[in-house]
């Protein structure tokens, strides 16, 4: 299929960014389409490799907070460097980037006593990496969760938003073993049911069930559709450092986090106070935000952009060009 998407496809990525575990009758309800035209256009999407629902992890569970990574290069080496960024198991992002660094790379490492040597001796060994730093996330503000098309009516937002269990504020608690295996189900298939996550593990459907539906429910696991901006529209993609006043920090993150463009943000520790990855339908859109938006908070000291030139993988999914390796 092509890999620009109708009217009525985009329609179906946005109701599916609003309740990604939708079944097909109520998305077909919600959209007024025959369920099987929704069957038959999420199918072929999926097919494509141009769409997958996915399940994103709270960073509470993980072992430590991600590391943003610029990388300078070697002259002729970021395409190699960014491929082998890309190949380590603990690369959540990956992308050959425009400015100051050639490569920047999103890592979760394995735990806190992991992260020194992945960043010094297997990243800082990869050949033809000239340079690089670190910067430590803290908190987040947006993420690919909460990137949406405006194509829906509040009425059909509503009904799409109902479907979504209500998060309670408990995600801290430890997992048992069971938790994780559902949980690793979960981010490698954001729509399975209790039955495919049964089956799988070898678990009863109840026990699935009731486990799924904890995870999600204190929001654990935040189901969401991967799918490249550059097939919605959105071709144009920067990964924006910001250098505040420390009083100023939350309130600009907070407000960038609400921002339409706004894919990722998160406060982080190192030489910037926060980075903002944003989608733009063209450079003018991107211009608007720096000397419009950006402009009128106070607050910033400084800003630094990067522009991305490929992405190489994206929440430790491959890509290929705009599919889904």
């Amino acid at each position: 299929m092509a890999e620009s998407l109708d009217a009525a496809d985009l329609d179906l990525v946005a109701a599916l960014q609003r309740a990604p575990r939708a079944g097909v009758r109520l998305l077909a309800d919600v959209l007024d389409m025959a369920a099987s035209t929704v069957s038959r256009r999420l199918t072929r999407l999926v097919e494509a490799r141009l769409l997958k629902v996915i399940g994103q992890l709270n960073w509470s569970v993980q072992p430590a907070h991600p590391q943003h990574l610029w990388i300078s290069a070697q002259p002729g080496a970021a395409g190699q460097v960014a491929r082998e960024v890309a190949a380590l198991p603990e690369t959540q992002f990956a992308a050959i980037t425009s400015g100051r660094s050639d490569v920047y790379c999103i890592l979760q490492p394995a735990d806190r006593a992991a992260n020194a040597d992945l960043i010094t001796e297997r990243v800082g060994g990869i050949p033809g990496v000239a340079a690089s730093h670190t910067e430590i996330a803290l908190r987040s503000y947006a993420s690919a969760a909460t990137w949406q098309l405006d194509r829906l009516t509040h009425e059909q937002e509503t009904r799409l938003r109902a479907e979504n269990p209500a998060v309670r504020q408990d995600v801290r608690a430890e997992l048992g073993e069971d938790e994780r295996r559902v949980a690793r189900a979960l981010q490698e298939d954001g729509r399975a049911s209790a039955a495919d996550i049964a089956r799988r593990l070898d678990l009863s459907q109840s026990t699935a069930y009731r486990i799924a539906q904890s995870l999600l429910e204190r929001g654990i696991v935040i189901p969401r559709v991967e799918i490249e901006p550059a097939v919605l529209g959105y071709p144009l993609e920067a990964v924006i450092s910001l250098t505040t006043e420390l009083r100023a920090i939350t309130g600009i993150a907070a407000e960038l986090g609400r921002h339409p463009t706004a894919r990722f943000v998160s406060t982080v520790a190192g030489t910037a106070s926060m980075i903002y990855h944003g989608a733009f339908r063209d450079e003018d859109d991107l211009a608007g935000l720096l000397t419009g938006d950006l402009a009128a908070l106070e607050g910033i000291k400084s800003v630094e952009v990067a522009v991305v030139l490929r992405v190489l993988t994206r929440y430790w999914l491959p890509r290929e060009g705009v599919r889904l390796a």
